[in-house]
């Protein structure tokens, strides 16, 4: 496969950004996203040019690491995440266009790559269960009704990586906020602490500048793992049970 490749090139946050073409020859159809565009950065190297800056990790869609936009969609036109998109996905001779998130929330560090430290402040704020439970008890001696663990299950499988604040038109992270409390809130673990985590979180959210929700649907389009849009709502009467008790 031939392909022309526009990609956003920006120093850092403060630097201004465009796009760069570049042409790219020989890429199988097997290849994943992130190894064609490993390919074209050994071409850079060669020719002595600066590499295009992208994040990843494990490269097996589970730690959101790496974050894309193709062609105005957030991990490309597959719903999955950017690693497991393969090339496969376009034709021979397709023109992409390459960009980072697009978020207040999600200031660019350079190239592709954007600094989600956003949603690790959200997480610090109540993302967590800190009540003291004495040892670990043995695994079936806290009986846990089936729908909240089937609901505890289904919202743990959040990888945060932020597509639903990039194909949000408000760069809203509700979606993301409401997987994390709504995992926690749904488990007798996490009740102790439940009025207090959605308040702290969603005010943590609020504070990192992220848009409001106004129920578009765009962020459960594009989650690659596919949480619910039922979520937000979920989350919304959790925050309004503890405001009006207030905590």
């Amino acid at each position: 496969m031939k392909l022309t490749l526009r990609i956003w090139r920006q120093k850092n946050a403060d630097a201004p950004g465009a796009l760069s073409t570049y042409e790219v020859d020989g890429i199988s159809q097997d290849m994943s996203f992130l190894e064609m565009l490993d390919t074209l950065n050994e071409e850079l190297l060669l020719g002595g040019d600066d590499p295009v800056a992208f994040d990843h990790d494990c490269r097996e869609g589970i730690c959101g690491a790496c974050s894309l936009v193709i062609n105005g969609q957030a991990h490309g036109p597959e719903r999955t995440t950017t690693c497991q998109l393969h090339m496969r996905s376009f034709r021979d001779g397709d023109t992409l266009d390459i960009e980072p998130w697009r978020a207040a929330a999600f200031p660019v560090v350079k190239d592709l790559v954007v600094d989600r430290s956003a949603f690790d402040r959200i997480i610090g704020s109540g993302g967590y269960i800190s009540a003291p439970t004495g040892a670990a008890p043995e695994a079936h001696a806290t009986a846990v009704p089936k729908p909240a663990a089937d609901a505890a299950f289904e919202h743990a499988e959040c990888i945060g990586c932020g597509a639903c604040v990039a194909a949000c038109p408000n760069g809203s992270a509700m979606l993301f906020t409401a997987a994390k409390v709504v995992h926690l809130n749904s488990l007798p673990q996490g009740a102790p602490e439940r009025e207090s985590r959605v308040l702290d979180m969603v005010g943590q959210m609020d504070a990192e500048g992220f848009g409001g929700c106004t129920n578009t649907g765009e962020c459960a389009t594009a989650c690659p793992k596919g949480i619910p849009l039922f979520s937000i709502s979920t989350m919304n009467r959790e925050f309004v049970r503890a405001a009006r008790k207030g905590r």
